[in-house]
């Protein structure tokens, strides 16, 4: 079992900055992939962005390149996401999650934290 708990969610002026934490507990995660998706309300989940644990090779959707930046420290088990230049389109809610990296992500079998929500005021 994977145990994610995100952090540092809250409200912002566009323009502004945020970074997001999420720590990783229950397993090792050399064989993984941690990744962050966002939901807005009355919105399907959309990818943000990835990262390969054991390699670092990073994955991001092509709308949000440039502005966040994800990266991860194995000594503290812990994915962050950097968040810069923030829009008012950015407001959802952010989730970690983990799979395993031969799978491809699916909501229903991936594992994932509760969320935390970003708001970024106009």
């Amino acid at each position: 079992q994977v145990q994610l708990v995100e952090s540092g969610g809250g409200l912002v002026q566009a323009g502004g900055s945020l970074r997001l934490s999420c720590a990783v507990s229950g397993r090792t995660l050399d064989s993984y992939v941690m990744g962050w998706f966002r939901q807005a309300p009355g919105k399907e989940r959309e990818f943000v962005t990835a990262i390969n644990w054991s390699d670092t090779s990073t994955y991001y959707a092509d709308s949000l390149k440039g502005r966040f930046t994800i990266s991860r420290d194995n000594t503290k088990n812990t994915m962050y996401l950097q968040m810069n230049s923030l829009k008012p389109e950015d407001t959802a809610v952010y989730y970690c999650a983990a799979k395993q990296a031969r799978r491809s992500w699916s909501p229903s079998d991936d594992y994932r934290g509760q969320g935390t929500q970003v708001t970024v005021s106009s």
